[in-house]
């Protein structure tokens, strides 16, 4: 029988920690894959990672799970920006660590300026910390360009820096070197991938991630400015655009193995309830309320914020061909979550209160933070999937 299912398997506490494979995910691919090591059902890798190229994660991917994977099955945080193609031609800050220009312009963006081009062009406005200071009073910056928006990848190295750098941008509406006159308002479109508060890696407790630097830019932008920072786009878990994009590689790699049967039902597994979960059962939402012709999804519906996401929505509701009919929730504890007590299949609701990690711009609903199933890791995730599809 052709799989009528498929996988969306996160990569951070779910596949590896740090740079070490779970020894449950090596056991999770050889039940995944057939005897020549070719995967019997679709998988895409969806993670909010993005300091690195898709062919870099793939290969890592590749050495931790023991089998080969693909730049066609991982998704990036910063993946869906392909779709953007109304920005391609502007000229953007890009702002994160590892291969940023690289990762842009993969992506379809044409004029990318990093910060430290930034910071070298403009070298009085870094100023926090003294040794970087110039020692005399450099000559007018000529020639740089003017700014039109920001990326914001991932967590830079040097908050600081981005933090001020960022802000003098938005300020000075792409013109850094200008005295300040008054706030533009609006300010330049703002991309940002991955909302992750905190994720987890070989330490035992989580760390700070790029949803931790977005709190600190809107605050600061507020303070100074009085106003809310706002998004032109909202990308990664638990963004829909991110999972309707998931879905897209799903379909597209059943096709190429010549997989007869449309794929119904997609699994995501995850470790962090405030994106792997919460994504998942805001797409299930999606997914459902398109067939019954009405929105009833869980984004403040502020314009900024909303729009993307509207827009996968009414994709979904006008797409007569697309077969998916779920996306359920699977929570490993082998991450950021951990279970207290016994794991059961059934995920049971719970009354406490919760401290909402999840993002400003998309509201705290309980309900889409409570998995479809808490597992204790990927292998008792993917045989949960294997039963409830009545697959061997």
């Amino acid at each position: 029988q052709p799989p009528a299912f498929g996988f969306l398997f996160d990569v951070d506490g779910v596949l590896v920690r740090g740079s070490q494979a779970l020894p449950a995910a090596r056991r999770a691919f050889q039940r995944l894959a057939d005897g020549s090591g070719r995967l019997r059902v679709p998988v895409v890798f969806l993670t909010n990672a993005g300091n690195c190229l898709r062919s870099a994660k793939a290969r890592e991917l590749s050495q931790a799970l023991g089998l080969q994977v693909s730049p066609e099955q991982v998704i990036l945080s910063h993946s869906p920006l392909q779709l953007f193609s109304h920005f391609h031609q502007r000229c953007m800050l890009v702002a994160g660590q590892g291969p940023v220009e690289e990762n842009a312009h993969n992506l379809g963006f044409k004029h990318v300026v990093t910060i430290e081009e930034l910071r070298k062009a403009y070298p009085l406005l870094d100023m926090v910390d003294q040794s970087r200071r110039p020692k005399e009073l450099p000559p007018p910056t000529t020639g740089f360009p003017t700014i039109e928006g920001v990326i914001l990848f991932g967590e830079p190295v040097r908050w600081e820096t981005s933090l001020q750098l960022i802000t003098d941008v938005l300020l000075s509406n792409g013109n850094p070197g200008a005295e300040l006159q008054d706030v533009p308002y609006p300010h330049l479109p703002i991309l940002a991938c991955n909302m992750d508060l905190l994720w987890m890696a070989e330490a035992k407790m989580p760390r700070f991630g790029h949803g931790t630097f977005l709190l600190c830019l809107e605050n600061i932008y507020k303070k100074v400015t009085g106003r809310e920072l706002k998004y032109e786009a909202l990308i990664g878990k638990p963004s829909p655009v991110t999972y309707r994009y998931a879905q897209f590689l799903i379909q597209q790699q059943a096709e190429k193995q010549g997989w007869k049967a449309p794929i119904r039902r997609l699994y995501a597994v995850g470790d962090n309830p405030m994106s792997d979960v919460y994504g998942a059962n805001l797409y299930n939402s999606y997914l459902k309320s398109a067939r019954q012709d009405q929105v009833q999804a869980g984004v403040k519906r502020s314009p900024q914020a909303a729009s993307p996401q509207a827009e996968v929505y009414l994709e979904l509701r006008n797409d007569c061909n697309n077969s998916v009919e779920s996306c359920e929730s699977i929570l490993v504890c082998t991450g950021v979550y951990r279970h207290r007590g016994d794991v059961a299949k059934k995920a049971e609701p719970r009354t406490e209160e919760r401290v909402f990690h999840g993002h400003r711009d998309f509201c705290f609903d309980p309900r889409l933070v409570e998995a479809s199933y808490i597992v204790q890791d990927v292998d008792d995730a993917v045989q949960l999937a294997f039963e409830k599809e009545n697959w061997s």
